[in-house]
């Protein structure tokens, strides 16, 4: 019994020193099947979904959701400094390394002993009298102090990425509306001079998105962490410019068309490993954009100034386009509890910019708290 002791503690110690390895340091995805924190994600985030579904009303839901990222961190965290302590207890325990001072060898003292060597308390009280319980203790106790250090480090890591991922995503507000569509972004961008600023904007989200693909391959929990508005996300922006990448490429002439395809390019990767890394399997959804709608997006780009191909070839073309990435983003979209991005924006909204919780716009006869909530 000792001896199996021994060995299942040796075994919980090494797999979170290689979880916590994978999680942090490794700066690669991860393909192996059995993970520590895939299924505490899988097993966490199912039951948070729907407790906030059946008990929480719509309008807090979101903000709700956003408080799963940080705190899923912290427990994740939290579970494997337990696993290291009952780790190194079963190997003191199978051992009978340690000196109690009322003379028994009951596990929870073990416990004891390993959470304050962990936590580099050293009180005293329990101590070990051999060699290797001498060794252990010193090992666990640096490990502590690894440990502390490393969550130090990994914390402001993780916010500097989710800052540099949310500013691009607040540029949008005012070159593509809130939430952003294809047809808004391609409106704004009809000035003179807007053809070149909009290969500017599609080349900087090319490079964001390669950014965002490096950063959420090392730190999945990342994609849990939400934006501060509503209306915004990165699965919303990510798919917003893919509708636009694909509505250039697709029929729009005279406008950027190559950058439209290398940012076309690699947004697809971003979701399309993303969907693999969350095990989330493409699927169809609704039609986001019925013929009707179609036709409306035509009559605002050729109102714009836009030159567009014929009704059946811009049709087809862009069919064919959506089908290279709207079954991800569905997918993505169910499991994050993300609603996906119009085509055309809504009559009369209002940007983000635009509200304010002091002073609504005259057009909208609201109350402060609806304005607020609108807002974000």
């Amino acid at each position: 019994m000792a001896i199996v002791a021994m060995i299942l503690g040796a075994v919980l110690v090494l797999l979170v020193l290689w979880e916590g390895f994978e999680t942090i340091i490794l700066p690669r995805r991860v393909t192996r099947r059995f993970r520590i924190t895939r299924v505490f994600y899988r097993s966490s985030w199912r039951p948070w979904t729907w407790l906030i579904h059946n008990f929480v009303p719509a309008k807090r839901r979101e903000t709700w959701l956003s408080y799963f990222g940080p705190l899923s961190l912290l427990l994740l965290l939290s579970l494997w400094a337990a696993v290291l302590i009952a780790g190194f207890a079963l190997i003191h325990w199978g051992g009978s390394w340690l000196l109690y001072r009322d003379g028994g060898t009951e596990l929870i003292s073990d416990l004891y002993l390993s959470g304050t060597t962990f936590f580099t308390l050293g009180i005293g009280d329990v101590v070990p009298k051999t060699s290797l319980g001498r060794l252990l203790v010193v090992v666990e106790s640096g490990m502590g102090f690894a440990f502390l250090a490393l969550v130090i480090s990994y914390l402001p890591a993780l916010n500097q990425s989710f800052a540099r991922r949310e500013v691009s995503i607040s540029l949008l507000d005012a070159r593509a509306g809130s939430p952003p569509t294809a047809s808004e972004m391609l409106r704004r961008h009809s000035h003179h001079g807007g053809a070149e600023s909009l290969r500017e904007l599609l080349h900087e989200w090319e490079r964001w998105s390669a950014e965002f693909l490096e950063g959420h391959l090392s730190y999945p929990v990342l994609a849990y962490f939400r934006s501060q508005h509503d209306n915004q996300s990165w699965l919303t922006a990510l798919t917003a410019i893919l509708d636009t990448c694909a509505l250039i490429m697709a029929g729009v002439e005279g406008t950027c068309n190559r950058q439209a395809e290398l940012t076309f390019a690699m947004s697809r990767h971003a979701v399309v490993d993303l969907a693999l890394v969350f095990k989330t399997q493409p699927r169809q959804g609704a039609d986001r954009l019925p013929s009707a709608k179609l036709d409306e997006i035509c009559d605002i780009l050729r109102r714009s100034g836009h030159t567009l191909k014929e009704r059946d070839v811009l049709e087809q073309n862009l069919a064919e386009l959506r089908l290279m990435y709207e079954p991800y983003v569905n997918a993505l979209s169910r499991h994050f509890k993300v609603g996906l991005p119009p085509w055309v924006a809504r009559e009369n909204g209002v940007d983000n910019w635009q509200a304010s919780f002091w002073k609504p716009p005259a057009k909208h006869h609201k109350a402060q708290e609806e304005v607020e909530e609108r807002h974000f």
